[in-house]
């Protein structure tokens, strides 16, 4: 009998054990309420903020304890998503409470018996830990599903940002298909590069996929990501500038006869960046950089409201987040000097996308202050304190053939994308799509024809057939870039006004004697 006893009591202890309490009763049935009431999802379910490198399995994983599980998120937010690839960092996904899996829900409808099957619960407390219910009861088939195309495998600091959010927050869920907001609906290169990105960020597409760490994508900057202004480039009007209104007193007559030479059409050759080296001479590199980012507080004549500084063409700026966002990493490759690059780069919309180190440019010779004439740099060392300066002396002009060879050089493989806007850029593109790239690879020429809202010129029929038989894809700022600029930047009247003018109209302005 006190056998009987002890064992009676023991199976209480255990259902009271596994009973849920009081508290969880109300919580269900609140649950059941809200559930009925809403029609819709209901109170225990969560969000999910997209984090780059994310994946349906991965961020199954994360919650669920079951990367298996994707497809329960999947049919969750199919009103949102066109393909289990297509998650872009910053949406919201909606998580489920019940791990489910679809085929599991199939078969329960079509089961007579009507059993129901135990689900897999996983919620966050306030502290941020996560307590389970109970195992899911999905086969080891369904568990071991995965996305037909999910994304690339990503950084692993998913619970730092893309934790569960409480679902009455997820009102902005954005379901937005990437490079939309600034490119033209039906755009051919937009959609190319969206279908790239999906195939080669896809770990189920054994043919094309790229790991991470081979998604490199490298770009041009002058034409390609930045307008160029006035004369052309920006390191030309910055040299203008410098040589006969900000530091005339600093150059040669023979550096500002040059500089007053400088007309639309000019050729930006090694001869011209030869010059420029001189014109900076003496200065440290920090002297250097900070006068970069003051030239481009000045505004160009060529268009209404813009500062040198803000000339990125926002649709560019889209596609180089879309790429990060991506596992892609971004380099610039410009034919306009290093640090103007670096110091450009770091003061524009893309600079949380692009490192001082993945700047490569044209190089003028730097030395450290003191030893500017000695022959070789391994005639002397650096010391605490010591100054790096511009001797003057140049090294390399980054256009052509160089570009190819810097590229080699300083990243150590071929990039899989490649963007550019001149036949200067054709030898970086050239390299990146070569038949010897391990990888599938894409080159983009962008094609300057917007005449009104831009200073555009290029025959759009002739120069996209070029492109397209040299093997890349041609973009159009006229039919593809929907918006250039930041609305309150037009186009001015005139693309410059000659110095001799501009001096005559100011003495006109000057006040008498």
């Amino acid at each position: 009998m006190k056998k009987y006893l002890r064992l009676l009591a023991c199976v209480m202890a255990g259902l009271l054990f596994l009973s849920p309490s009081p508290a969880l009763l109300v919580s269900a049935a609140e649950t059941a309420q809200s559930s009925e009431t809403s029609g819709k999802k209901t109170s225990s379910d969560k969000t999910y903020k997209v984090l780059s490198g994310d994946t349906l399995w991965k961020i199954a994983d994360e919650i669920y304890g079951d990367g298996g599980k994707w497809n329960v998120i999947y049919e969750a937010n199919k009103d949102k998503l066109s393909s289990p690839g297509s998650i872009i960092p910053g949406q919201k996904l909606v998580i489920p409470a019940s791990v489910e899996s679809a085929a599991d829900k199939v078969s329960k409808e079509s089961s007579k018996k009507g059993s129901k099957k135990s689900s897999k619960k996983s919620s966050k407390d306030k502290s941020g830990k996560q307590s389970e219910d109970s195992s899911a009861d999905n086969s080891e088939e369904n568990s071991k599903e995965t996305p037909e195309a999910a994304s690339a495998e990503g950084s692993e600091d998913v619970t730092e940002g893309g934790s569960a959010e409480s679902s009455e927050a997820g009102s902005e869920e954005s379901g937005i298909e990437p490079m939309t907001e600034f490119w033209t609906e039906g755009s051919r290169p937009a959609q190319e590069l969206r279908d790239y990105v999906a195939k080669v960020t896809d770990p189920s597409d054994t043919a094309n996929f790229i790991p991470e760490k081979d998604r490199i994508a490298v770009f041009d900057m002058d034409g390609t990501l930045v307008c160029e202004t006035y004369y052309t480039y920006y390191d030309t009007m910055m040299f203008i500038e410098y040589c006969l209104h900000d530091h005339p007193e600093r150059v040669s007559d023979e550096l500002k006869e040059v500089a007053s030479a400088i007309k639309p059409g000019y050729v930006a050759d090694e001869t011209l960046a030869r010059n420029f080296a001189k014109a900076y001479a003496g200065m440290t590199v920090e002297e250097f950089r900070d006068y970069v980012v003051e030239f481009g507080q000045k505004k160009t004549a060529s268009f209404n409201n813009m500062r040198y500084i803000d000339n990125f063409y926002l649709p560019m700026v889209e596609l180089v987040k879309y790429l990060y966002d991506n596992g892609f990493t971004i380099y610039v490759i410009s034919g306009t000097e290093r640090t103007t690059t670096r110091a450009i780069v770091a003061n524009s919309p893309i600079k949380d996308y692009v490192t001082p180190n993945h700047v490569i440019g044209t190089d003028f010779e730097i030395k450290v202050k003191g030893h500017e004439t000695e022959s070789s740099n391994m005639n002397y060392k650096y010391a605490d304190g010591d100054e790096l300066v511009l001797t003057g002396g140049f090294i390399q002009k980054n256009l052509n053939g160089n570009k190819t060879i810097y590229i080699e050089r300083e990243i150590g493989q071929r990039p899989v994308l490649a963007f550019g806007n001149s036949g200067s850029d054709t030898s970086m593109m050239n390299y990146a799509i070569d038949s010897r790239n391990p990888y599938p690879a894409q080159a983009y020429m962008v094609v300057a024809d917007d005449s009104v809202r831009e200073w555009g010129k290029q025959d759009w029929a002739e120069k996209s057939a070029e492109y397209e038989s040299m093997g890349y894809i041609p973009v159009s700022m006229k039919d593809d870039f929907a918006q250039i600029y930041p609305e309150d930047i037009t186009k001015a009247e005139e693309q410059y006004v000659p110095d001799d003018a501009q001096e005559q109209e100011d003495e006109e302005l000057a006040p008498a004697a």
